[in-house]
Parts: structure tokens; C-alpha cells; sequence
């Protein structure tokens, strides 16, 4: 099993930054992704950024430009920086491991990006 505890969440003007942070936990050995999902009211879980465990990162169309993801295996942690916030990055983020083949989730935290 693989715990994950996000924080970093909340509210914030648009142009403005936050940055999220998931630590894993538990059976960490052989995990090949990790990343970050949001999904806002009404609409579908979307992916915002993953990074696999050879360095190579994917992000989704509508944050290219102003999202980084970061992975620091050392501390099992995958950070998530946004900057240019828009109200439409409005969302409840979760953290997401792929390992062998099995998604782990967080229990979300909210972003809130007022116009």
C-alpha cells in the first residue's frame, strides 16, 4: 500500500501562485509515476502534470507554460508549482502513484483562484 498526504492547497487571486506538495508513504519500492489530477465541479478528474520515475514529465494542455512538476525521490515527495493562476484552475487537486500498474490517490486538497 502506498499513503499519500498532500498540502498546500487554497485560495489565491488569479496571476497568483501556490505550490503543492505529496509526500508517499508505505511500499514506495518499484512506484513509476506520480502526479498531480484536479477536478472541478461538474467535470471529469483531468491530469495537470505527472512525472515518471526516469525524469521525463507530461503535463495537461491548459497548464503547459505556467505549472512545473518536481520529483524529489529522496523524500518521496512530488511537488507542483503554479504560477499565472487562473479562476478556471479552480479545482480539488489530488495526488496520483502509478506503481506496477495501480493508481494511489490522496484524499485532494482545493485550490481556489478568485477573479
Amino acid at each position: 500500500q502506498v499513503q499519500l498526504v498532500e498540502s498546500g492547497g487554497g485560495l489565491v487571486q488569479a496571476g497568483g501562485s501556490l505550490r503543492l506538495s505529496c509526500a508517499a508513504s508505505g511500499s514506495i519500492f518499484s512506484i513509476n509515476a506520480m502526479g498531480w489530477y484536479r477536478q472541478a465541479p461538474g467535470k471529469q478528474r483531468e491530469l495537470v502534470a505527472a512525472v515518471t520515475s526516469d525524469g521525463s514529465t507530461n503535463y495537461g494542455d491548459s497548464v503547459k507554460g505556467r505549472f512545473t512538476i518536481s520529483r524529489d525521490k529522496a523524500k518521496n515527495t512530488v511537488l507542483l508549482q503554479m504560477n499565472s493562476l487562473k479562476p478556471e484552475d479552480t479545482a480539488v487537486y489530488y495526488c496520483n502513484v502509478v506503481k506496477l500498474g495501480r493508481d494511489y490517490w490522496g484524499q485532494g486538497t482545493q485550490v481556489t483562484v478568485s477573479s
